[in-house]
């Protein structure tokens, strides 16, 4: 049976809509809190971390980048890590310990007090992402994350935490996206780099 192209379209843009008017009604506090916790650890000299798993891990990548390169203009680098890049690491780590410790691993590697740590998932039920805040909040980084569905066991560990309030995974990461552009651009201007 063919699809109707034409409904689809539609539905399509008006669940991201929906998910964007929730997520604009009811996260401007926690993210206005990110945005400042994010600009005190820069500014003390820290960095940021970031980790997920799948598309989340990909946003990591991506926002990273933004900030470590560019996101508006060419200016000084905001000191961001995914650590979801080093195949080796990874690897290394699923191999030799467990997916589980993926993150933890890591954390506990290179997290310093006062960094914060960024995680990202649609569900908030990763193990390995569970385990990275946990690991995080014991060495003195600031965990916090955004998620969806109800947000899983992150919701115990994130602070500032932004709950994107929708139960469909790519409207999830649509708003995950948004708001991590979002976070780009409001730090360089927190930062006084613009």
């Amino acid at each position: 049976m063919p699809v109707n192209l034409n409904a689809f379209y539609d539905t399509e843009f008006d669940q991201h809509e929906a998910a964007l008017d929730a997520t604009r009604k009811e996260l401007a506090e926690p993210f206005a809190r990110l945005v400042g916790v994010c600009t005190a650890s820069i500014r003390s000299g820290n960095k940021l971390v970031l980790f997920g798993n799948g598309g989340s891990a990909a946003d990591c990548q991506h926002l990273a980048t933004e900030l470590a390169v560019r996101y508006i203009t060419d200016r000084p680098p905001i000191a961001a890590i995914a650590l979801t890049t080093d195949t080796s690491m990874l690897t290394a780590i699923g191999n030799d310990w467990s997916f589980d410790d993926l993150f933890s691993r890591q954390v506990e590697a290179i997290g310093n007090h006062g960094d914060v740590a960024i995680a990202i998932s649609t569900s908030g039920k990763s193990e390995n992402v569970l385990r990275g805040l946990a690991m995080a909040k014991e060495k003195g980084l600031v965990p916090t994350g955004l998620s969806g569905k109800g947000g899983g066991g992150m919701s115990d560990l994130c602070d500032p935490f932004l709950l994107v309030p929708s139960d469909i995974t790519s409207r999830i990461q649509e708003m995950h996206i948004t708001l991590g552009h979002m976070l780009c651009g409001a730090l360089e201007q927190e930062l006084g780099l613009i």
